[in-house]
């Protein structure tokens, strides 16, 4: 398991995807052809992946996105140490917080 700020980043096993990966919607690379896994609102840094790769979007609004690298790849951000994956799948989760009646996304 891997975190990087407000970012954790967990390995998971293929079999446990679930099912129809390939009609799932992918999020497009950023215009330095980074696989942003988290954007920061406030600073402009991003939590980014370089390299090949894919990163599907959640249904809902709170669920992991899912990242696939199949050469592995390496997770930087302007303000942390870069941190190296191995190849795989990987579930990617935004730190929350609560907010009396309601959660949020943690913002930096």
């Amino acid at each position: 398991m891997y975190r990087q700020g407000d970012v954790l980043i967990a390995p998971t096993e293929e079999s446990a995807l679930p099912p129809h990966m390939d009609d799932a919607p992918q999020e497009p690379r950023d215009a330095r052809g980074r696989l942003v896994l988290a954007l920061g609102e406030v600073t402009g840094h991003a939590h980014a992946v370089m390299g090949p790769g894919r990163l599907f979007s959640p249904p809902a609004p709170f669920a992991p996105m899912l990242l696939h690298l199949p050469d592995g790849g390496r997770v930087l951000h302007e303000e942390h140490a870069a941190i190296s994956l191995p190849k795989g799948w990987y579930r990617v989760v935004r730190q929350r917080e609560y907010v009396p009646g309601s959660v949020r996304v943690v913002a930096d």
